[in-house]
């Protein structure tokens, strides 16, 4: 995949905020998957939720919350969080 193909991720504040909390070994899978999102935006797994246009992806017991803005090729990471509360507002 070419350079221009890529997607651009941003991290939310908050969203950085909730992974320095986790353990070395979670921080470290979500980084892998976080930064995964750039060359491949909708990852198999990744599930649209319904009356949302967000995004999540599982990994292990928590959930990476995010949108896709495919005409300006941007991924957002709007939360990281354990499963039980990953889809409170």
């Amino acid at each position: 995949m070419s350079a221009s193909a890529r997607y651009e991720v941003r991290i939310k504040a908050s969203a950085e905020r909730e992974m320095d909390s986790m353990p070395k070994e979670a921080y470290r899978r979500l980084s892998k998957a976080i930064l995964g999102l750039e060359l491949t935006p909708r990852p198999r797994g990744c599930r649209k939720l319904g009356g949302r246009e967000e995004y999540r992806l599982r990994v292990g017991v928590h959930r990476i919350l995010y949108s896709i803005h495919d005409t300006r090729r941007v991924v957002e990471v709007l939360a990281v969080r354990h499963r039980k509360d990953a889809y409170r507002r």
